[in-house]
């Protein structure tokens, strides 16, 4: 096709473009694909290091920027933009102000492909959840020809909608390398789980880059507090964690089907 292949995640956190979605970027920025990131928070309220108390949302805000902006460096990732709410408060934002932006972008960009996290947020975060909710009402807007952001462009129309997903046995050695996954919401715990197989249809192979997503992950050294077991596996199992990337394919324009798909731009190219 003539556009230019372009992909976009929209997230919650820095570090969910490593974490999550590492490999994808780098193989496909490989490719010839333009790659973005839009990041909803800076991480604020996270850690930061072993340290026992924070520094205060500033400094720590700052910090993971700049570890998220080192990160996407060596994903090769072409531009990040962040979207200036706070951690731990993305559920709460005002829909409307933060459609405007999202749009903005995907309007800007011109992406025929968008990754997110899935309706449960992974481990049920709220902040994952809150920005799955907000990217498939944005990529809505952004397409709808009477939508009014703060900027002058004309509607565009995303091809492709990706949800970020984890097969069972990928699950298994992350949750093993890290902790058990959870999040405490509203005094209810919810615990994170794996996709069933039949469930995801898309499968990427990024196992040649897997060593680059490592040097990603080290450059998040405020939360290697969590992440310091992974430096103990071994070269088969970061192969495994980190090579593997599995999506399920909310909608398409340009293909159906059963058929496992191992090429995100499928019916693009």
């Amino acid at each position: 096709m003539k556009d230019r292949l372009k992909l976009m995640a929209i997230l919650a956190h820095p570090d969910d473009e490593t974490l999550g979605c590492g490999g994808t970027f780098v193989k496909y920025a490989r490719e010839g694909v333009e790659t973005y990131l839009i990041t909803a928070t800076r991480g604020e309220k996270g850690r930061y290091g072993k340290a026992k108390e924070s520094p205060g949302m500033e400094v720590v805000g700052k910090t993971r920027e700049q570890e998220l902006v080192a990160a996407a460096k060596v994903l090769a990732i072409r531009e990040v933009y962040f979207l200036d709410y706070i951690d731990g408060e993305l559920d709460q934002a005002e829909p409307a102000g933060i459609l405007r932006k999202i749009a903005a972008h995907i309007r800007r960009i011109q992406p025929q492909v968008v990754i997110t996290f899935d309706p449960a947020g992974a481990y049920g975060h709220p902040d994952h959840i809150a920005i799955s909710q907000f990217t498939a009402a944005s990529i809505v807007c952004a397409a709808d020809l009477n939508y009014l952001t703060d900027t002058d462009q004309s509607a565009h129309r995303v091809s492709k909608l990706y949800y970020m997903a984890w097969a069972e046995a990928k699950w298994k050695r992350y949750q093993a390398a890290l902790k058990e996954l959870s999040s405490l919401v509203d005094g209810i715990r919810r615990i994170a789980r794996p996709w069933p197989d039949w469930e995801i249809t898309t499968r990427i192979d990024a196992r040649p880059y897997w060593k680059t997503v490592w040097e990603a992950v080290l450059c998040h050294q405020t939360q290697m507090a969590i992440y310091h077991k992974l430096a103990e596996l071994s070269p088969e199992d970061h192969e495994a964690i980190w090579g593997p990337q599995e999506f399920y394919r909310v909608f398409s324009t340009v293909n159906g089907g059963r058929k496992i798909e191992k090429d995100l731009f499928e019916g693009l190219k």
